[in-house]
């Protein structure tokens, strides 16, 4: 029987923790030029490890990895069920090492370990295992034509793949764009944040320990500006998938058009509503949702139901109850398996959400619970949950993302009203939706401007659906048999029998 471990067992964890610092370019460590930077740990301030910091040249060199593997390399070639049994065996070993990539991400993002283990890590293995099993099933076509022509449809890989991910889900963001890359035959350089290479880092270790090619995947450590900049320009990228800001998203653009044109699929920015009416069928459940939701990881979400849009009706009701479970929420270590939200990434970034909360105040949002800094003898970067009600349609608190666990809760009248207030952003990235009624549940969804529509629930779904966003939440999607689409090229050959 496995047993679960302790505060006391993960804190001995982390001090034996020895996390890799170099970066990985052609099947082996590479400690660079660029000289070092430090990872700081959110729960307590301390420095983690030096990281080797990257820049033009080890972009350079990990892309010249990266194409080489791709061109003259076996990977391409191999036969897909072959690519998918690599796949196969880096989720096995996703699992063997399952403690010490849950440990990584905790120590690097301040999630709860639980979260980081039984969620973030759950995710990724299912992510490589499914895309393994995929890999042998993507199939060409042959549309019919006239009796004496032979019309072709082929699926081939794009190239060299950069993929671009944020601190918050580190390994669950790079999963699901390094495992259907690799299903279709492409090379990737993964640069992982600043903020949390350590995890990534270890991604790459564990897949060349199952015998994944040299060069195939490759991890280059570096700011955004720097090492980021330098993958979006760079000449002998075909593809680069990126998931974070959209200001940065606007980047990427100009990189790709001031260099070889590049195609950009972008995962943005959100701020998601979430619509309670109600007719919905279970108030207290819809109530919980939103605040588990908004509160998971900190709120450091790109889905986070930040905004919570209640009928007039039951508004005092579902705030109450939402407001109730904000206080009774324990912030804490995230080394501790009790603790139900973690620290924030970062000083800077702690400081910028709580403008955001102080902004809201001033423009008339009442603050019903939190937004205070807390735990401050430890070091670490922690925010009382926080909840804020009567806040204005135009404001800042209700148009931009915070990305921290902040709730704005606003009002409506009728469907026609909470509709319009749901679009009311530039925003498309996720909405939910409670209702009883399936011809709203129905009419609603399609109403919404939203990549995702969650009824009745919030954060639901697997493998087999996309994920995406419409408007400044980017384009492409993430996940499922559509994810292969973005790298992947079709050719057509025309053949006079």
């Amino acid at each position: 029987m496995t047993t679960t471990p302790t505060h006391s067992t993960w804190l001995q964890r982390a001090k034996e923790f020895r996390p890799p610092g170099a970066h990985l370019i052609d099947g082996g460590e590479e400690p660079g030029d660029g000289g070092e930077f430090a990872v700081f740990s959110p729960r307590d301030g301390q420095v983690l490890a030096p990281v080797a910091d990257g820049g033009e040249a080890e972009v350079n060199a990990a892309v010249a990895a990266a194409r080489r593997a791709f061109d003259l390399g076996p990977w391409p070639r191999l036969a897909p069920v072959e690519r998918g049994r690599l796949l196969l065996r880096i989720a096995e070993l996703l699992d063997v090492h399952r403690a010490e990539l849950a440990l990584a991400v905790s120590l690097e993002m301040g999630k709860p370990v639980t979260d980081a283990h039984d969620i973030e890590l759950r995710a990724v293995i299912d992510t490589f295992r499914w895309y393994g099993q995929l890999a042998d099933k993507l199939t060409d076509t042959s549309p019919h034509t006239s009796p004496d022509t032979l019309a072709l449809v082929t699926r081939e890989p794009t190239g060299v793949v950069g993929a671009v991910v944020p601190w918050n889900f580190p390994l669950t963001l790079a999963g699901w764009k390094i495992a259907p890359a690799l299903a279709a035959g492409c090379t990737v350089v993964l640069k992982p944040s600043e903020n949390a290479p350590l995890s990534a880092l270890l991604l790459g270790r564990i897949a060349l320990e199952s015998g994944l090619p040299p060069g195939v995947l490759n991890v280059v450590n570096g700011t955004g500006p720097v090492a980021g900049r330098a993958l979006g320009l760079h000449p002998d990228v075909d593809v680069l998938a990126f998931t974070g800001s959209t200001a940065v998203g606007r980047h990427f653009l100009r990189y790709a058009a001031d260099s070889n044109l590049k195609r950009v699929w972008l995962e943005l920015g959100g701020k998601s509503p979430n619509i309670i009416l109600p007719d919905a069928p279970d108030l207290e459940k819809a109530a919980a949702t939103a605040a588990w939701g908004i509160f998971f990881n900190q709120g450091e979400m790109c889905t986070a139901p930040s905004r919570l849009l209640i009928h007039t009706s039951v508004a005092d009701q579902v705030t109450e109850a939402v407001v109730d479970r904000a206080r009774a929420l324990l912030v804490g270590d995230p080394l501790d398996p009790t603790t139900e939200m973690g620290a924030l990434v970062g000083e800077q970034h702690l400081a910028r959400v709580l403008d955001h909360v102080r902004a809201g105040v001033d423009d008339g949002a009442r603050l019903r619970t939190g937004g205070a800094r807390t735990l401050t003898g430890t070091g670490g970067v922690y925010l009382e949950p926080t909840v804020l009600d009567q806040v204005a349609p135009d404001s800042r608190l209700a148009r931009e993302e915070i990305f921290g666990p902040v709730l704005s809760v606003l009002t409506f009248d009728d469907l026609d009203e909470a509709v319009a207030l749901a679009n009311g952003t530039e925003y498309g990235l996720a909405a939910g939706l409670w209702t009883s009624d399936l011809s709203t549940a129905h009419q609603v969804s399609r109403a919404l401007k939203a990549g995702t529509v969650w009824v009745n629930c919030y954060e639901e779904g697997d493998l087999t659906v996309p994920f995406g966003g419409v408007k400044r939440s980017g384009n492409g999607r993430d996940k499922s048999a559509h994810a292969v689409d973005k790298y992947t090229e079709l050719k057509t050959t025309w053949i006079q029998l």
